[in-house]
């Protein structure tokens, strides 16, 4: 094992990878909390029951998901990232695909699948670079800012620390609420965990958020800690079901959706790689060795999520907290899966995880996916503009989707009106005639 990993070259040992894969397992933990309930579309108004996962068949996939990409990360590509569903597509595929679209969820699963197919296909024949390279990087920056917003609106408005108002759409909540007070009281203590650094702060705010829940009678206790694992029947397969009605994959809608997906797992997996990277000192000559085997075992990662039942998998930033403390190989990840695998048997302590105690997470996490906005060139006015509406619209709109058309149907009309339509490649054009397509077809 240890020649396997080479812990000679990375100077590393059993007790630093052991370390860093638990300090990685801690820090991304409140996924298991935070997806099931973005997926199942908790408190959201107005949703049948058809619109709704199943909760603990979500848990279940998460879990399996993430066990399995990380053993792939660990074995393939023999790289200390941790790998689960993410929180800007889970969103993306609650509240824009199911619930604006109103795409079934087992549709939008077959996007899923279809979308990590397509990305393996692209990893193989090494056709990402050119599609990375086509998509300038301020619009890359402006998605990932964009999607930090949104999940942080959408943890504000869960909590009821943002609500409706009629004339104004949205207003500042009732925080005088005990819950509201709860949600409060828990973003402050995670804003000042994570200030100190302390590791796994996003997810020992929401434990401890949850104990005060409990002990001030706002949660209601759970009926157990160990229990049975939930069945996963509900959700395992259901990618495949879309192919009875194959009708259903050959519309704009199902195109806009596979392509979101592809997208925003492109790019956020090569910016994690591409950190985690760095702070782990693996980048020679600006090139990453195995970025192939990493992006392919992320690729695998999210087919193999879709089969059981959960949105895109991806790269986790939060990886760099257990490169922080010594992890340097893919033992670390196997570490992680392991953890995840023993998650498993706490499925009954989901109860407890309120939205109250998911907000802090969501509005931490927004944050560091807002950060990217340094990376924008504000005085360029033909970037600026395509990039602010990115970032605008996804909230406004309450779709990821339509942030990202409406930004890229921008972005070659003003490079032309700029004169610079030559820097613009012939994919972004492809693209803005795509999404114009979107917005007649689909908005029209």
């Amino acid at each position: 094992m240890k020649r396997y990993f080479q812990f000679d070259k990375y100077h590393t040992n059993y007790k630093r990878e052991i370390f860093g894969g638990l300090t990685t397992f801690l820090s991304m933990a409140y996924i298991l909390a935070v997806n099931p309930q973005v997926l199942s579309l908790v408190g959201v108004e107005g949703v049948s029951p058809e619109q709704r996962m199943d909760q603990g068949a979500i848990f279940v996939a998460t879990c399996l998901a993430a066990i399995v990409g990380c053993l792939f990360m660990g074995f393939i590509a023999r790289y200390p990232i941790a790998l689960a569903p993410g929180i800007g597509l889970s969103a993306f595929f609650a509240f824009t695909v199911v619930e604006s679209m109103g795409i079934p969820w087992q549709v939008g699963l077959t996007g899923v699948f279809f979308s990590g197919f397509i990305f393996a296909i692209l990893t193989v024949t090494g056709l990402r670079e050119t599609i990375i390279n086509a998509i300038p990087y301020e619009m890359k920056m402006a998605v990932s800012a964009g999607i930090g917003v949104f999940i942080t609106f959408v943890g504000l408005q869960s909590s009821g620390i943002i609500t409706n108002e009629e004339s104004t759409l949205v207003t500042l909540g009732n925080i005088t609420e005990p819950s509201v007070l709860l949600a409060i009281f828990g973003l402050i203590l995670t804003v000042v965990l994570y200030a100190k650094k302390i590791p796994g702060a996003i997810f020992i705010g929401m434990v401890i958020t949850a104990i005060v829940g409990l002990l001030t009678s706002q949660i209601a206790p759970p009926s157990s800690v160990i229990g049975k694992i939930p069945s996963i029947a509900p959700t395992f397969g259901a990618a495949f079901e879309t192919f009875q009605d194959p009708a259903q994959l050959f519309t704009i809608q199902f195109l806009i959706v596979v392509l979101t997906f592809l997208f925003i797992d492109f790019f956020d997996t090569a910016g994690t790689l591409v950190a985690v990277a760095s702070q782990a000192g693996f980048m020679k000559d600006n090139k990453l060795p195995r970025a192939g085997r990493a992006l392919f075992s992320d690729s695998l990662a999210t087919m193999v999520g879709a089969i059981f039942g959960t949105t895109t998998t991806t790269s986790y930033i939060e990886s760099t907290a257990g490169v922080a403390v010594g992890a340097r190989t893919g033992f670390a990840s196997l570490v992680t899966a392991l953890c995840f695998l023993l998650a498993l048997f706490f499925s009954p302590l989901t109860a407890v995880v309120t939205p109250a105690v998911t907000t802090p997470a969501l509005v931490v996490v927004g944050v560091l996916m807002a950060s990217n906005l340094a990376e924008i060139s504000w005085k360029k006015f033909e970037v600026a503009v395509p990039a602010f509406i990115t970032v605008i619209m996804m909230p406004l709109s309450y779709s990821i989707a339509t942030g990202i058309a409406c930004g890229f149907v921008f972005y070659p009309i003003t490079m032309l009106l700029t004169k610079r339509y030559k820097e613009v490649h012939p994919i972004m054009y492809g693209l803005m005639v795509i999404f114009i397509l979107y917005f007649i077809f689909v908005h029209g």
